[in-house]
């Protein structure tokens, strides 16, 4: 017996991420944080629907059709826009824009986004913050 529900509600799905970006950023809530930047550690990990894989009657990804994925490059410079975009109080803020933008583009199903200030403790790597968004 076929289950559509079942069938429809099951897709295949690839991860996409970027590693170890790190950029420039106005960040930060203390006044000596305010007009100057800092370096922030960006990483994302996008669950993306695989359309090519879930419906056969599709050509596969395998076809290298860029309009077929989330393109990484598009990913970065919006991440690049935001950061640019001005002052952020907090890295909060920063990853839930991120995680917005990347949202929007309904084919990302979740988000997982860690941004890190990497200059704040010496005896630290870094400080920051992950978060996981989902669109419904």
């Amino acid at each position: 017996m076929d289950h559509p529900r079942l069938i429809d509600t099951v897709r295949a799905a690839r991860r996409m991420f970027v590693r170890d970006l790190v950029l420039p950023a106005r960040i930060g809530v203390y006044a000596h944080e305010h007009g100057r930047t800092q370096r922030v550690r960006m990483n994302l990990e996008l669950m993306v629907e695989d359309d090519g894989a879930a419906n056969l009657s599709r050509p596969a990804v395998g076809a290298d059709d860029l309009g077929r994925v989330v393109d990484y490059d598009t990913v970065i410079n919006e991440v690049r826009r935001i950061v640019a975009a001005g002052h952020v109080q907090l890295v909060e803020t920063l990853a839930e824009r991120v995680a917005e933008a990347c949202l929007r583009d309904m084919r990302v199903r979740a988000a997982r986004v860690t941004v890190e200030k990497l200059d704040v403790f010496p005896d630290a790597a870094g400080v920051g913050v992950e978060i996981e968004r989902r669109n419904i």
